[in-house]
C-alpha cells in the first residue's frame, strides 16, 4: 500500500498507483482488478474512493468493466 499525500484527493493517489502497476506491467491486459472489497482493505479507503477510481482509470482507457464480472486491465491502443 502507497504512503498517502495529505491535501492530495484518495482517489487520485490510489488510482495513480494502480496505473503505475499497470504501466509497469504488474497488472497486464486482460488481469482482473481486484474486488471493490478487496480494494478497500488494500488501501484503507472508502467503497465511494474505490468507484472514483474506477471511473478515473476507464476515463484513462486503463481498464474496462464486465456488469456482474468485474473489471479488467485494457487492452493500450495502438499509438
Amino acid at each position: 500500500m502507497p504512503t498517502f499525500e495529505p491535501g492530495r484527493p484518495l482517489y487520485e493517489q490510489v488510482a495513480d498507483h494502480l496505473a503505475a502497476l499497470i504501466a509497469a506491467g504488474e497488472l497486464k491486459p486482460g488481469d482482473k482488478l481486484p474486488s471493490t472489497r478487496q480494494l478497500v482493505a488494500e488501501y484503507e479507503v472508502s467503497e465511494t474512493v474505490i468507484r472514483f477510481v474506477m471511473v478515473r482509470l476507464k476515463t484513462q482507457g486503463l481498464v474496462y468493466g464486465q456488469p456482474g464480472r468485474g473489471v479488467y486491465v485494457a487492452t493500450p491502443a495502438p499509438e
